[in-house]
């Protein structure tokens, strides 16, 4: 139970980290995107090859589908109401035109973790295999988000404290949401388990294809397809060694 908490935490550990570096060292816009290009090629490929593939004959293929789309649906949904309070830019190191975006960028920013964590929660199930590839493209790909959207908020003027607060917080969240995750789900069916995870491989899905990849090629150019490729198909080699 406590180590589902510990690697909960620790896969959002990057968000710290990432701010840190952010806010005292000046990191080519480049260079993050290549890390975000890759990272959102790991969250594909775990998506894909860890949930649903270990869904498949483990649960109805109806009730996959239902929850997968209803993942995708219900983040897409959270999005168009972050973009239009001023989140939209959460993962960007620009200066954010919107007033108040700060609780904005919050708000995404739990609302991508909390889903991604509750996943590793389940994945300590023991009718599960622990999913290391899909910690391991939390913690990579959260990296570059943390470290973009901390040079936004330093330039939107907010403190370097309340920044790291900010953060912080998230991480104390994530390892909350998979304790409860492993807590709540640790007597359920073990059908129930590969739904659960189908419904957050929907919304990871849907979060790094509107969110991650347009900027990693805004600020990369084409060389993220290829970095994004990489991390699919390391994700792959890992899920079948």
């Amino acid at each position: 139970m406590f180590q589902a908490a510990l690697w909960g935490g620790a896969a959002s550990l990057s968000l710290f980290l990432g701010a840190l570096i952010g806010i005292f060292f000046k990191i080519p816009k480049r260079i993050t995107a290549f890390i975000m290009a890759f990272g959102t090629g790991l969250i594909i490929g775990s998506a894909t090859f860890d949930l649903l593939s270990e869904a498949a004959g483990n649960a109805n293929i109806i009730h996959i589908t239902a929850m997968f789309l209803l993942g995708a649906a219900i983040f897409t949904a959270f999005e168009l109401w972050i973009s239009k309070k001023g989140g939209s830019q959460r993962k960007r190191s620009k200066k954010n035109p919107h007033d108040h975006s700060g609780l904005a960028i919050y708000i995404g920013t739990l609302m991508d973790a909390i889903p991604e964590s509750i996943i590793i929660g389940v994945s300590f199930l023991g009718s599960q295999s622990i999913q290391w590839v899909f910690i391991a493209a939390i913690f990579i790909s959260n990296f570059p988000e943390a470290l973009s959207s901390s040079i936004g908020l330093k330039l939107d003027r907010y403190s370097t404290k309340k920044i790291l607060i900010l953060w912080g917080s998230v991480v104390v969240v994530s390892s909350l949401s998979s304790l409860l995750g492993y807590t709540f789900l640790q007597d359920a069916p073990e059908s129930t388990e590969y739904i659960i995870g189908a419904f957050g491989a929907g919304g990871l899905l849907a979060m790094v294809s509107s969110t991650m990849l347009p900027e990693a090629f805004e600020d990369g150019g084409p060389l993220v397809g290829f970095l994004s490729a990489a991390g699919i198909i390391l994700s792959y080699i890992f899920t079948n060694l």
